[in-house]
């Protein structure tokens, strides 16, 4: 039987490029994110079906906890198994703390951490039938070290990586992994916007003085719901050309 992956957020930028790789690796690609129009400039679907594998598209906000639960007997009924789960949604609502009014800081915590929670909870349900899964959260360099002007986004992702050791732990005894990847500064439509100052502003921390594409985050993502990686579990690998050093 072929293996299943869910992808949260892969209309475009690291969940579209991840949709694409597991295509690729021979895996059925659950595509989601809110509304199907968010699919619509890309063709991403078609691109997965181009490698051999079924690709559907399922609308949720996984921000709440109901539509993950139907998200996940969606792609059960739909496929039999969910083999991987990568929980890439995400948003950014950058302020200085001392002027972020509540309902900002509220709102990234919600699809940023909480949507982690959802999805794990439901399809991690499906895993320990099973007895074998791969999850992969998407946290970020922020949650490591921090950022200005970014406090929502930044205990957001932190929160990621602590609950990613949790549920490792927890789920560790039923073969099954949980791994996050912490990107750094990669090149997707949102960094596009930058000016040439911040550009190299940003790029004077980063030992490799570049930025990293979404191709070589899903290429960490492939390996840790491979096979390969069938020992590693509660790690955070970081993928930031240097950043930290």
């Amino acid at each position: 039987m072929s293996k299943t992956a869910i992808i949260t957020g892969s209309s475009r930028g690291i969940g579209a490029a991840i949709a694409l790789r597991l295509a690729e690796d021979g895996f059925n690609i659950a595509l989601n994110d809110l509304n199907a129009g968010m699919f619509e400039n890309n063709g991403i679907v078609y691109k997965c079906r181009e490698f051999g594998v079924e690709a559907e598209i399922f609308c949720a906000d996984v921000s709440v906890y109901d539509e993950c639960e139907s998200l996940v007997k969606a792609v059960k009924e739909r496929f039999g198994t969910i083999d991987a789960l990568i929980n890439n949604a995400g948003i950014t609502r950058d302020g200085l703390m001392a002027r972020m009014p509540e309902e900002q800081y509220d709102s990234v915590i919600a699809v940023n951490q909480k949507s982690v929670f959802n999805m794990m909870k439901h399809t991690g349900n499906v895993m320990l039938r099973q007895k074998s899964g791969r999850i992969v959260n998407i946290a970020s360099v922020a949650g490591l070290y921090g950022n200005p002007g970014q406090i929502n986004y930044s205990a957001s992702k932190a929160a990621v990586i602590g609950m990613t050791k949790t549920a490792a732990k927890e789920l560790g005894s039923r073969g099954i992994t949980c791994n996050a990847v912490a990107p750094g500064f990669i090149q997707t439509p949102m960094t596009d916007k930058l000016t040439d100052e911040q550009k190299s502003r940003m790029l004077e921390q980063v030992a490799m003085k570049r930025y990293g594409t979404v191709e070589e985050v899903a290429g960490v993502v492939s390996f840790l719901v491979s096979d390969s990686a069938s020992y590693v579990t509660g790690q955070t690998i970081e993928i930031s050309g240097g950043l930290s050093m």
